[in-house]
């Protein structure tokens, strides 16, 4: 069972900065695709950023300059840097592992971002 548990989220201003930090019990397995999604409430589910098969990169047009992706492999760790936070990037924030190429995800419980006018 893949197990994946976000933390780093919180409350800031317009202008701010987070780091996001997903622990992954399969981080070193390469079948994977990691990736950070968000919901927001009566919004679609977004991806955010994250890992193509390939290892490049992918970003969300909204975030792409703002956000970055990144992970260790020891510990097995995925980071999502947030910074120029904006209102409209509230939202629940998801760490997400997928069997490659398959639309199978593990998910994490989330970690709550809020960004104040």
């Amino acid at each position: 069972q893949v197990h994946l548990l976000e933390s780093g989220g919180g409350s800031v201003q317009s202008g701010g900065s987070l780091r996001l930090s997903c622990a992954a019990s399969e981080y070193a397995d390469r079948r994977f695709c990691m990736a950070w999604f968000r919901r927001a409430p009566g919004r679609e589910r977004e991806k955010v950023a994250g890992f193509a098969a390939d290892g490049t990169t992918i970003y969300a047009d909204s975030v792409r300059g703002r956000f970055t992706i990144s992970q260790d492999r020891s510990p097995n760790t995925l980071y999502l840097q947030m910074d120029s936070l904006k209102p409209e990037d509230t939202a629940m924030y998801y760490c997400s592992a997928e069997l490659c190429n398959t639309g199978l995800y593990h998910w994490g419980q989330g970690t709550q971002v809020t960004v104040s006018a």
